[in-house]
């Protein structure tokens, strides 16, 4: 008889213990960490903490806080908007000024509201005023360079009316394109188009009717090849990768600990499963620790039954943050805790790594000891949909149980042959952004910018707090033909607003130089230039103000 916390992911083959292999190192609750693992203490945005380093990548992160009076002025800009928002609300009830938004029929008032009025208070006050900074109509392709169609507004950005100007060559900052392989080029392009002649644009049916082709299989058994595992299943839509597969593989009676700042597609799939969730805290060992002892433990509420499965999910690199997870550590505590471990790649997937495989490339692990990878195509490969890779029982498992592998159509023959052309092409060459991120980053921090995030990530948020600030910051770097995403609450905590910016192999040190050169003069203009460590000249050095090695 197993332990009580010895699960598995997977069916059995045929009758109940025969096939069953258990996804992790048989490593007792109360033995201690590998002494061959070297430590490091950090200062983390969460407090100090013990974790452990892998020994080929030391994982530099820098989460600074801003002084004092950068928090005071963005609370009083909020609540300054805010105090105005109220104002228009109540010039709206007594008819001075005209609401635009959707409101119920005057027969279906004694109905229950089906528009939240006090939910839609900052979309049409604080957000529908500075609107024009999202969803720009870009009429080219979106590669290191794109065409924007010049836009105003005639009534504070209700509605938009295109004035027939483009606004030519703006540089793209905010593009998941890593590697650049979302181009045009009828050379590059030449297999897709020849599979799209073979197997045309569309397979309209699932891979379980007649969508399964064999450019599908090739796909599969190549992504496995990459990774360094078993098996692999892709999907069309990288999202429901996410939402539609977790509920295949935890239920009523699991527990998900998921990381605070995991995607949305994360949040949906636990959701849906019906499993319990639990949230630790970003990238805390401690906290993750805590919960994991506690689960162990304590067992299910109430029952106090063991968890029938328990699983951490975390991603590789978080896209707000610019943060790569602590692979090693979280490891360390899934086998010490006989834990499962989902790992979402979607933006690590050939950014990060020597030669393009990820976080687990990265820290040097044994691919082995996560127990699902995630990852999707629409970054680095420049397609679209995703897969879920492991070992062959898990995939097979997920063939018959996924809502989306049953449901949802096969992914297009184009498609499917971008993603090998793309995978082809990073396993024959390095195509990381490493030069590009570390050139960019250390720049920043030269400049006095509080950027968040590893010195390896090619996602690099740079804090701008005041809202303000945001709305200036993202209207003047369109003036400068660069196009910047910018990001604030409630999509980031309220004293956090961001602008986000993705670093691609695409982007040439010209462009790059000339993004720096605007950003100097913009940090200047709008006092940007919150941080108050110093950093050396040459970019390849960084002044070690928050890490200590232990002795």
């Amino acid at each position: 008889m197993p332990p009580p916390q010895l699960q598995y992911l997977c069916l059995p083959a045929s009758g109940p213990d025969e096939g069953r292999q258990p996804l992790f190192s048989q490593m007792g609750p109360g033995e201690e960490l590998p002494a061959h693992i070297g430590r490091v203490r950090c200062k983390q945005r969460n407090g100090p903490w013990t974790g452990v380093a892998s020994g080929q990548h030391r994982n530099q992160e820098s989460f600074e806080q801003a002084p004092m009076y950068v928090a005071v002025m963005t609370y009083l800009g909020f609540g300054i908007v805010t105090l105005f928002g109220y104002l228009r609300d109540f010039l709206r009830a007594v008819g001075l000024e005209k609401c635009h938004l959707a409101q119920e029929r005057e027969e279906q008032k004694e109905f229950v509201p089906l528009y939240q009025d006090f939910e839609n208070f900052y979309t049409r006050n604080l957000y529908m005023r500075v609107r024009d900074n999202w969803n720009r109509p870009v009429c080219s392709l979106p590669g290191p360079v794109f065409d924007l169609m010049e836009r105003v507004s005639d009534d504070y950005n209700w509605t938009f009316r295109l004035t027939g100007r483009t606004i030519h060559n703006a540089i793209n900052m905010g593009s998941y394109n890593y590697l650049g392989f979302a181009e045009n080029n009828a050379d590059f392009l030449k297999t897709v188009a020849d599979k799209t002649r073979q197997y045309g644009v569309g397979v309209c049916s699932t891979r379980q009717e007649i969508g399964n082709l064999k450019i599908h299989e090739d796909l599969e058994k190549l992504v496995a090849s990459f990774i360094g595992v078993e098996s692999s299943m892709t999907f069309g839509m990288g999202f429901a990768t996410n939402s539609m597969n977790i509920p295949a593989l935890v239920g009523k009676g699991c527990l998900i600990l998921s990381d605070e700042l995991n995607h949305t597609s994360l949040i949906l799939g636990a959701r849906l499963s019906g499993a319990t969730i639990r949230v630790f805290k970003h990238n805390n060992m401690h906290s993750l620790e805590k919960m994991l002892r506690e689960a162990v433990c304590s067992g299910q509420p109430r029952t106090h039954r063991p968890w029938r499965k328990i699983l951490i999910m975390v991603e590789g690199i978080y896209s707000m943050e610019g943060s790569v997870v602590r692979l090693p550590e979280i490891i360390a505590l899934k086998k010490k805790y006989k834990a499962y471990l989902y790992l979402d790649e979607a933006h690590s997937i050939g950014a990060v790594g020597p030669s393009g495989r990820g976080v687990t490339e990265l820290f040097g692990v044994n691919q082995a000891d996560v127990d699902v990878m995630m990852g999707t195509f629409t970054k680095s490969f420049g397609a679209a949909g995703g897969y879920i890779a492991g070992k062959k029982e898990l995939v097979d498992y997920l063939r018959s149980h996924s809502h989306s592998a049953v449901y949802s159509s096969a992914m297009s023959p184009p498609v499917t042959e971008q993603i090998i052309r793309a995978m082809k092409c990073i396993m024959g060459k390095d195509g990381s952004t490493e030069e590009n991120t570390r050139y960019f980053r250390a720049r920043l921090k030269e400049m006095g910018f509080i950027i968040y995030g590893n010195d390896d990530s090619p996602v690099v948020p740079i804090l701008l707090y005041m809202p303000g600030k945001v709305v200036a910051f993202a209207r003047e770097m369109l003036e400068r033909k660069i196009g910047v995403v910018v990001v604030g609450f409630p999509a980031t905590p309220i004293t956090e607003a961001r602008a986000r910016f993705c670093l691609s192999a695409a982007h040439t040190r010209a462009m790059l130089d000339q993004v720096l050169h605007h950003l100097n003069e913009l940090g200047d203009a709008l006092c940007l230039k919150f941080s108050r460590r110093k950093y050396s000249s040459r970019h390849d050095l960084r002044v070690e103000t928050d890490l200590e090695l232990d002795s």
